[in-house]
């Protein structure tokens, strides 16, 4: 996975850009892979992570009336992580995961190890979903920080 962070710094450098992390079902391991790399303060402004809907309300703005009406695991919520994140460090983007991590808490709709994800810059936000193949916790939060780490590459180099 550090060779993902090496990639997404370079990529960041060059094009003068910054990130920041807001983070749910991943608690900091998004942070941690990307500070992993030496030059990480150049592009990496910082991270939240939001474990309760409470610190997602309070500290990235997301409202109460989205988190009642879809739930802290939807792509409403994954949008107003990564739009508050963008705004709470002022920077270009930033990328934002929430899901279930397990072993309980699962749904047929939103089962264990599934997650919505989204990106955001100053001109749009986009989400998409993930689904950890793993049925263990700490395997889903690698899957995940993982396929976020790659989709996040993805986006910048398009």
């Amino acid at each position: 996975m550090e060779n993902l962070s090496e990639k997404i710094r370079t990529l960041f450098v060059q094009n003068e850009t910054t990130l920041s992390v807001a983070e749910s079902i991943t608690g900091g391991a998004l942070a941690h892979q990307l500070t992993l790399v030496p030059g990480a303060s150049n592009y990496f402004l910082g991270g939240v992570v939001a474990y309760s809907n409470t610190s997602k309300e309070h500290l990235l703005h997301v409202k109460p009336e989205t988190l009642k009406a879809y739930g802290a695991v939807s792509e409403q919520v994954a949008k107003e992580m990564a739009e508050g994140a963008l705004k709470a460090f002022n920077s270009d983007y930033a990328l934002s995961i929430t899901g279930v991590a397990g072993p309980s808490g699962g749904s047929q709709a939103k089962p264990i190890g599934f997650a919505w994800c989204a990106l955001a810059s100053k001109q749009e936000t986009i989400a998409w979903t993930f689904q950890s193949q793993s049925g263990k916790r700490k395997e889903i939060i690698h899957d995940a920080t993982h396929a976020l780490l790659q989709k996040l590459i993805q986006e910048i180099s398009v």
